[in-house]
C-alpha cells in the first residue's frame, strides 16, 4: 500500500504552512507537520480532539469557522491572536475553506507573522533610536556650555562671598550643574566607542547577580537557569554588563514597591540564558543566537508607557532618570541584538538576544 492511499492526505504533509482539517464537529481530523511545528504538539495525539481544546480562538475566529461550514463561506483573517492551552500567544494571518471529503469539513491554513511584526517593530525602533540619539546629542552640546559658564560663576561669585550663609546658595548652584551634567554624559555615553572582545555571558550575569545582591540584599532572591553549554560570544564586556545590570535593577525597584506604593516584602529575579537556532535579528539570519531573560515576579509595567518605555527620560517610577531602558537598547543594537518585553502582573520578561554566528 503507497503512502497516499494510506494518508489520503500525504500530499499536505509538504506545504510549509500549517494545514488543520476539521470534522464537522470542528474537531481536528489531521496536521501536517508544519501545524504540529507551529501549535507544538503530536497529531497522534491530538486528531480527534476538538480544535478548542488545542487552541483558544477568539470570537471572530470562531464565528469564521461557523460560517464556513453551515454556510461554505471562505474566511481569510489578517492579525489573529490564537492562544495555546499553554498559554503561548500566536499571531498569525489565517485562510479557512470548506472542504468535501469523507474525512473533513473545513481546511484551516495558518502563517505566523510574529517574525514579520517583529522585523517592522525592530525597524522601527532602530529609526526611533537614531532620531534619539540626534536629537540628544544636540541638545546636550546646548546644554554642556551655558550649564559650563553657570558654574564657573557660581564658583566665582562664592570665592567674593564673606557670609556663610549665602555660600550654601552658591553651593546648592554648583551642586545641581554637577548633576546636570552627569545626565549629560550618562545621555552621550552610548556614543563611546564599542571595545570588543571575547566574553562569557555567565560571568557577566554573575557580576550582575552580585551587584545587585549587595544593592538589595534582604529584598529579593536571583535565581539562576543557564545554559552552561553555551560558547563565548564576541561584545563589550562593559557596555553588556550595564545593560543587564539596568535591566535588573529595574526589576529590582519595581519588585520593592506594590502598585498602592507601598514597600513590599520580597520578590524573586530570575537570570536565564538559552541558545536560539535560526534567529533573525535585523533581517540578517543567525544559525545561532543567545537568548538572554530577566524575569522578575513585580507588578508589572504600566500601559501608558509600555510602548514608550525605551524613549529617553521615559521613567514608570518617580524621581527615576529614564536612562536605564533607553542606554540597554543602545548597547544591544551596537552588539547587533533585539531587546522585547512581555509584562503583566506578577511578570515581566525582558529577552536579548545576541548573535553568535
Amino acid at each position: 500500500m503507497s503512502e497516499t492511499s494510506a494518508n489520503p492526505f500525504g500530499g499536505l504533509d509538504l506545504l510549509s504552512s500549517a494545514v488543520i482539517l476539521l470534522d464537522e464537529n470542528l474537531a481536528i481530523r489531521y496536521m501536517n507537520p508544519a501545524a504540529e511545528n507551529l501549535l507544538a504538539i503530536s497529531s497522534k495525539v491530538f486528531v480527534g480532539c476538538p480544535m478548542a481544546g488545542v487552541i483558544e480562538c477568539p470570537e471572530r475566529f470562531l464565528a469564521a469557522l461557523d460560517s464556513a461550514l453551515n454556510h461554505g463561506w471562505d474566511y481569510t483573517g489578517q492579525n489573529i491572536d490564537l492562544r495555546l492551552t499553554a498559554g503561548e500567544l500566536l499571531r498569525l494571518n489565517c485562510t479557512v475553506n470548506p472542504v468535501d471529503t469523507p474525512q473533513a469539513r473545513l481546511l484551516v491554513e495558518l502563517w505566523p507573522i510574529d517574525q514579520q511584526l517583529r522585523a517592522t517593530r525592530e525597524e522601527r525602533l532602530v529609526e526611533q533610536q537614531h532620531a534619539n540619539r540626534e536629537l540628544i546629542r544636540n541638545l546636550v552640546h546646548e546644554i554642556k556650555n551655558p550649564l559650563g559658564g553657570i558654574r564657573g560663576a557660581a564658583q566665582l561669585l562664592e570665592h567674593e562671598l564673606n557670609n556663610a550663609g549665602l555660600r550654601e546658595y552658591t553651593q546648592v548652584i554648583i551642586k545641581e550643574a554637577d548633576r546636570l551634567q552627569d545626565l549629560m554624559r550618562r545621555l552621550l555615553s552610548p556614543h563611546r566607542p564599542m571595545q570588543p572582545g571575547p566574553v562569557n555571558i555567565h560571568e557577566i550575569l554573575e557580576r550582575v547577580r552580585s551587584l545587585l545582591t549587595a544593592e538589595f540584599p534582604t529584598l529579593l532572591t536571583v535565581q539562576r537557569d543557564y545554559d552552561t553549554s553555551l560558547p563565548e560570544l564576541i561584545g563589550d564586556r562593559e557596555q553588556l554588563i550595564q545593560t543587564f545590570l539596568n535591566l535588573a535593577r529595574n526589576a529590582a525597584q519595581a519588585i520593592q514597591r506594590q502598585p498602592d506604593d507601598k514597600l513590599r516584602g520580597f520578590g524573586q529575579i530570575t537570570l536565564r540564558t538559552r541558545v536560539a537556532r535560526q534567529t533573525t535579528l535585523f533581517k540578517r539570519r543567525y544559525r545561532l543566537a543567545l537568548e538572554v531573560q530577566v524575569i522578575d515576579d513585580g507588578p508589572g509595567i504600566g500601559e501608558d508607557i509600555r510602548e514608550r518605555m525605551f524613549y529617553p527620560l521615559v521613567s514608570g517610577r518617580e524621581g527615576g532618570s529614564g536612562l536605564g531602558l533607553t542606554l540597554a537598547q543602545s548597547f544591544v543594537q551596537q552588539h547587533h541584538g533585539t531587546i522585547d518585553c512581555e509584562s503583566r502582573p506578577g511578570r515581566t520578561c525582558f529577552t536579548i538576544r545576541l548573535p553568535l554566528g
